[in-house]
């Protein structure tokens, strides 16, 4: 399961009915009329551009923050988002941060590492990064934050990445006291890093890897959804200072989640169960790639079930009916001939 794709490629906007119409009101016409201007960082990400692309056809205008920021240009040139305005900015470099929150009425962080490189851990991006972008926005006079985290963050945590993410949390709360917390599940949709990696498996390998038992639950949510969400809380003021945990309707085990990706692909398989130990091992050595199809981040995420706690508010409470994975995952994954 690969890092979400960086680039920010054309990825069309789902709007059903007024549930998908309700926050391009809100932001242009709604309660939070004051919000005009949003820098998101990580714009370009899995996650981050569907936000972009939500708010910039809602009339907001958007910044975006990234590390590369002509390869972003480039590319929302082609996805036809020209007006979008781009800082280059890393979120450990704190006067590239502070020149892209000065000004803005919203920061949205998206920022996601699943690998740790040279400088680039996941306590520089997750924990501190996320400070410094709190804390900056809030000596910018910003009104609204709102950090993208994750369901299983938790900073007692044994796993770096999951310890990271908890920390971010406590340390975004702490310097920015009104910040809302955004807390998706797996997530899923055109360019995932869940079905669109065991398909890519499952087109080559006679045999696929089950980590661990495939016992571990987990809640997918779709993209759309989450980037709806954000855009929802953007608009409310009332969701201020809370944390939400998004995911979709229905819990899988991860065996039943290779399942039905074989099943939608018209493949057979046969699934192996790997030890976790295993797992890491090869993840560790993928990660010597530039783009590795497993890290140990995400089988440190496939060790405790990924599913809401049911005691968080959720999609439910910003009027979202979320997509199952039944209806979205076969418009993009598809059948492909028998090997």
């Amino acid at each position: 399961m690969r890092p979400a794709d960086a680039s920010l490629l054309p990825v069309p906007v789902r709007r059903d009915g007024a549930e998908r119409g309700a926050s391009v009101d809100r932001v242009r016409h709604g309660e939070a009329n004051a919000m005009t201007t949003v820098s998101v960082f990580g714009g370009t990400g899995f996650l981050g551009r569907r936000l972009v692309q939500r708010l910039a056809a809602a009339g907001t205008s958007v910044r975006i923050a990234v590390r590369h920021a002509e390869r972003a240009r480039i590319a929302l040139r082609a996805a036809g988002l020209d007006r979008v305005a781009v800082f280059g900015a890393d979120v450990r470099d704190q006067v590239a941060v502070a020149a892209a929150v000065a000004g803005a009425d919203a920061v949205v962080d998206a920022v996601s590492a699943y690998v740790e490189t040279a400088g680039v851990t996941f306590e520089a991006v997750h924990e501190r990064g996320a400070e410094t972008l709190a804390r900056k926005a809030a000596a910018a006079g910003v009104t609204r934050f709102v950090l993208v985290s994750g369901i299983s963050a938790d900073p007692e945590s044994a796993s770096p990445y999951i310890r990271a993410r908890g920390r971010g949390e406590r340390a975004v709360r702490q310097a920015f006291p009104g910040a809302t917390i955004v807390r998706p599940s797996a997530m899923f949709g055109p360019g995932d890093a869940l079905f669109g990696t065991l398909a890519q498996l499952a087109r080559v390998l006679p045999v696929l890897p089950l980590i661990g038992d495939g016992h571990t639950r987990l809640q997918p949510v779709y993209v759309e959804d989450v980037a709806e969400a954000i855009a929802r809380i953007l608009a409310d003021p009332a969701t201020a200072g809370r944390t939400y945990e998004l995911a979709g309707p229905t819990v899988y085990t991860l065996r039943e989640i290779f399942e039905i990706a074989l099943r939608i692909m018209g493949h057979r398989r046969l699934l192996v169960p790997v030890p976790f130990a295993v797992a890491e091992v090869q993840a560790r050595l993928f990660e010597l790639l530039p783009n590795p199809p497993l890290t140990t981040g995400q089988i440190d995420l496939l060790k405790v079930d990924n599913v809401a706690s049911g005691t968080l508010p959720g999609l439910s409470e910003l009027d979202i009916a979320p997509k199952t994975v039944e209806d979205i995952v076969p418009t993009y994954l598809g059948r492909t001939p028998a090997r």
